[in-house]
This record gives structure tokens, sequence and C-alpha cells, in this order.
């Protein structure tokens, strides 16, 4: 039998399997990154453990890295006590291929692991102390999008914000405020330069992050916690940068058929781990081969040799068109397509849906025809070849256990970037916004999703998102073969009309009522959707 846990006592028997192991001193960088890290990781989720673990052990193994990373969560422990620790921090990478082949690497680049809470304060106390440091040369991020919110969707600082500016830097519970609260403790104990580097998957992150950190920080200098210099401190870019990224590899949940398989290899200890909030964790983290990482440049206390690995170096106009091009046009707004209608169509795998012709046409629409006409050649990524690897490579992948209910949390985030933002392009470049079809019709279907029916008629619960109840009470008492058109407008004029969730009042645009057409389509009865679907294609 194989054990993750003891890989180091097995060596033999994992290269006899093919597995790909470390090529430096485990031992020695662990210890290295553990007594003070260069590199902090927020959010050691799936998709840390599939990428930049990776990229950090191919540093290593080049003899670029001499310290392993820190990983640090801030929500909630279980990682850290189920996931990491049990494991001795290391990761089996599965990369999964088109044709069926596996490819696995213990990836060991992970010094520890911390739950930054003042729930745990060990752990809080630690952190503080590599934060301290000027070895510490920065942290990268991936918490989700809604992990970066202070605001609601009206524009106020979230209630438990409030209460965490009244309270000061000592009592940050947020991802946010512990942040800010480290920063503060760094700008405390010499003020060295470090970059703050959001590598998570949405539009100008590393701008949102600052003014996140910003926000907070000027509550707490309002409240007295602070200093004007420490603001100043956190404002220069030339000691704290928050460089902008983009971000690409899909990395779902860890698969029961890749547990299966490594079973079949001889694991014994790789079983899937879910949390209670039901996200799954294990040992191993299974991806795709095809991955991008595009990052600004911008590394005031010097950074590793990432242009030895396949991360792309750039400037942050560089870095945002790739972004914009991939986030607003290329990728995201298909895999959210695919999401929404998968769920009402009842698909549980993105690529089962590759094999339903009317959903291929319909993203190949949705991309080729509406979102590559308004996108900038970034110079790095060529925007058609990237479609193009998508939709005849990527999705389809049998191999790639990612489901369109994964795709489809925090859908109300996800929005206004995903078509919002094209939308509004097409009206500062004077382009006909009422010869769009697909992203209307791809809007329709999000609120046919909200209603929670599928298109058999069956009820199902849809994905978590922070707006949920909130446009589900928008939508309260429209049911299956719904025809009072007066009643659809009176119910989705507070959705289609919010401008934080398009950016643009949609009946000013001149698409509301096409969105309300085919939402009144999708509503005819069982069936409808498919047949809505199929007719415009």
């Amino acid at each position: 039998m194989l054990s993750l846990k003891q890989w180091q006592n097995e060596e033999i028997e994992f290269k006899k399997r093919g597995i790909k192991l470390p090529r430096f001193d485990v031992h020695a960088l662990k210890s290295a990154g553990l007594f003070q890290p260069q590199w902090i990781h927020f959010g050691g989720g799936n998709l840390y453990r599939a990428f930049h673990a990776a990229i950090a052990q191919d540093l290593a193994d080049k003899g670029e890295l001499d310290r392993g990373i820190v990983v640090a969560e801030t929500f909630d422990p279980f990682t850290v006590d189920r996931v990491y620790r049990p494991y001795n921090n290391d990761i089996l990478q599965v990369i999964m291929h088109t044709n069926g082949k596996l490819d696995e690497r213990v990836l060991a680049i992970t010094a520890g692991a911390y739950f930054c809470n003042t729930k745990r304060p060990e752990d809080l106390a630690k952190m503080i102390c590599y934060f301290k440091s000027s070895d510490l040369q920065l942290s990268t991020l991936t918490i989700t999008e809604k992990g970066y919110a202070v605001k609601d969707i009206h524009g106020s600082l979230l209630a438990s914000v409030v209460d965490e500016i009244q309270n000061g830097p000592k009592h940050a519970v947020s991802t946010m405020g512990i942040i800010t609260a480290l920063l503060f403790a760094r700008f405390l104990a010499g003020a060295a330069p470090i970059a703050m580097v959001s590598t998570d998957n949405f539009s100008r992150n590393g701008f949102r992050f600052r003014e996140s950190v910003l926000t907070i920080a000027h509550g707490w200098l309002n409240h007295g916690y602070v200093s004007q210099s420490f603001l100043d401190y956190i404002s220069d870019e030339s000691r704290v940068s928050f460089p902008w990224s983009m971000i690409d590899r899909i990395t779902p949940n860890p698969a029961q058929a890749t547990e299966k398989n490594l079973v079949k290899q001889g694991f014994s200890d790789l079983g899937i781990i879910t949390t209670k909030s039901g996200s799954h964790f294990s040992g191993f983290s299974n991806t795709e081969e095809i991955h991008y990482l595009v990052l600004e440049d911008n590394f005031p206390n010097g950074r590793p040799a990432f242009e030895k690995t396949d991360v792309i170096l750039a400037d942050r106009e560089t870095v945002e068109k790739a972004d914009t091009m991939k986030v607003t046009a290329c990728l995201n707004p298909l895999h959210t397509c695919l999401a929404v209608f998968g769920c009402l169509l009842g698909y549980d795998r993105i690529y089962q849906e590759m094999r339903n012709p009317d959903l291929v046409s319909l993203i190949r629409h949705l991309g080729y025809d509406e979102d590559l006409p308004v996108v900038i050649d970034p110079g790095v990524i060529d925007p058609k070849k990237f479609i193009d690897e998508l939709i005849d490579v990527r999705l389809p992948n049998p191999n790639l256990p990612d489901t369109p209910q994964r795709i489809a949390t925090d859908t109300s985030q996800k929005v206004p970037i995903r078509y919002g933002y094209t939308i509004q392009t097409y009206i500062k470049m004077g382009k006909d916004v009422s010869s769009l079809i697909f992203i209307p019709l791809t809007i329709a279907g999000w609120l046919r999703y909200l209603i929670g029916i599928d298109d058999n008629g069956n009820s199902f619960k849809p994905s978590p998102d922070p707006l949920l109840e909130t446009l589900q009470g928008y939508l309260a008492g429209i049911s299956i073969g719904e025809i009072d058109r007066a009643k659809i407008h009176a119910k989705v004029k507070p959705i289609l009309s919010n401008l934080k969730l398009f950016g643009v009042n949609l009946y000013d645009a001149g698409l509301a009522e096409k969105i309300e057409e085919y939402f009144l389509h999708m509503l005819a009865g069982p069936g409808a959707i498919a047949v809505t679907i199929h007719k415009l294609i």
C-alpha cells in the first residue's frame, strides 16, 4: 500500500508508479519556511493545492526557492486541521488529461499551515511574527471574490465590517480585517515593503483588494487605532503593492473517480473529506493540465524567479487586458452559462453538457459572436485560440469532474463582470446591443435558475450565493406556467435595473425587455428551457 503521509519512506515505490517527487531537500526547505517564510498564501483551498504549490515546487526543484510556503486560513480551521497537518502539509497533485492519463506529483513545498484568527491566538501570533520580518516578500491569496467584500450591494459597509472598524486591529475577524491588522504589525515593526497579490478569479483583483484594505484602515484611523503614517505606508505602492493578476486553471473538488483510481494504485490514505458547508478536500488535488497565471511585476521587496516557471510577468495594462479577455469574454461567461443551464437541465458534470449540441452551440455563439468582437488582444495570449482550446479541449475533458453546481456558486457576484462589462463595452463602442441574443438569454436563464425549479419541474437547491435570499425574494410568487407579463416585469425590474448587479440599468440599455421575453418563454412549462435554447440556436 502507498501512503502520502509516509511518502519519504516509500520513495522507491512512488518512483516505480511514475509519481514525480521533489528534487530538493524537503526537510531543509520546510524548516527554513517555518522559521521565516518569504511567501505566505492566504486561502489554502484546492486552487492553491493544485497550482500555486506547483509553481513554488517548480522553483524549488530548480534551486530558485530555498524556503517553503506557509499557508494561512482565516475563516475556518478545517483545512489546517484536517487537510494540511495530517499529511505533513504535503499534497498529491493529480493532473487529468483529456485522454484519461493521470500525472501525479508529490508537492512538498508547503512548510506549515495556520488558522490566522483570534479564535486560535497561538496561530495568529505566529503570523504576526512572520509579517514583522523584512524577509517576507509577498503574500498571495485565493479566498474567492466574496472574501474581499466590505460593502453590500447598496455600497454601505457590511455590519460585520462596521463592528470590525469600531473594535480595532486586535479584534479583526474578516480576512480583509486580519490582513490589514497584519500589515499594521509590519508597519510598527519597521514598515518593510511587501507585495500583496490577489490571485482570485475576478477583474482588477489587486485594485479591489487594495480598496478593501484601505477602507478598513481609514476606519481605524477615524477611530484612533492607527496613525496617518500607517495609511501613507499602505497607500504607497512602492512600499505595499497590490499587483493585479489573471489566473486560470480549472480545479474542481477532489472527485470520487480520482479517489478510486488512486485506491487502485495502492493509496490507502487519500479519502475525500467533506466540510460542513459541503466543500470537498483530500490529500490529493485534481486539476487540468492547461493553466495560465499572468502577474503584474510589481514586488517592492523582491520576489521568487517566477520568470523561470510558466508564470507570465507583465505590466498592469497587459495583465488587465489578459484578465478582461478571460473574465468578461473568453472563459468565465461561457462557464457561468453552462453552470446555470446545467443546473436547470439536470447535469452534474460540465463535460456532460459538452455532449449536448445545443449547449455547445450556445457557448460558441456567446464566445465567438458576442464576446470576442469587443475583446482587446492582450498580446501574451491569443483570445481566439484561448476559446478554441476551452471549447475543444478543456471543457469536454471527461476526466475533469467539474460541476455546474460549483461554478454556479456566487453568481450574483460574477454577473457584473461576466455580462455587464461586455454590455457596457458595446455601448461605449457604439455597437448595437439590440443584436445581442445569447448574453440576454444567459441572464434570463439565471433568473429562471433563481426560482429553484429545473426544466422537468423538479425543485433543486441553488448554489450558495450572498444575494440568493434577496434575489429569490424579488421573484417570489413566480411559478411555472406564468403568463402574466406585467407581473414578470414587476418582479424582475429590481434585478435588471440594479446598477450594482450589471453596472448598467438593463432597461436603459435596451436589453431588459428581451430578457423578460426569454424568461417568460422558459417559464412556459416542463421542457421549455431546452426548447427556448434550441429555437434561438
